[in-house]
């Protein structure tokens, strides 16, 4: 199973569900894109928690009025194809309405971010 695809199908699950909190397994590398996440405006805030002596990530989505922040997502890279961006290739999502989420050589990054730095990396998801 892919992590990054069930962690990111959950939130968008959560959100259409009507529910505004979300625990999912910890990892460095999911804290990092939910880092990226909040930081893009998708996501309320999230934390590390100990729950049954496992660690997890507790994340806030946003909902106004029921409605989901997140309305959809794809995921791009998987583990049995990876697909590479070079910085000329990193397009806005939706007109700017969305977001790339790559992992670059300085860590996981918006396509936005990743464009001003001038980095090319694995292109994980986009989001809108």
């Amino acid at each position: 199973m892919d992590p990054i695809a069930n962690m990111i199908i959950q939130l968008k699950n959560a959100g259409e569900a009507g529910i505004d909190k979300v625990t999912l397994p910890h990892s460095k590398f999911k804290a990092d894109i939910l880092a990226v996440l909040k930081k893009e405006g998708f996501i309320k805030n999230f934390e590390e928690r100990t729950e049954k002596e496992r660690p997890v990530l507790f994340v806030e989505l946003f909902l106004e009025n029921r409605i989901p922040k997140i309305r959809g997502l794809k995921r791009i890279s998987k583990s049995s194809k990876r697909i590479y961006k070079r910085v000329s290739d990193i397009r806005p999502v939706k007109n700017g309405y969305g977001s790339l989420i790559l992992s670059t050589s300085k860590g996981v990054m918006s396509g936005k971010d990743a464009k001003r730095e001038k980095l090319g990396g694995e292109a994980l998801f986009s989001i809108w």
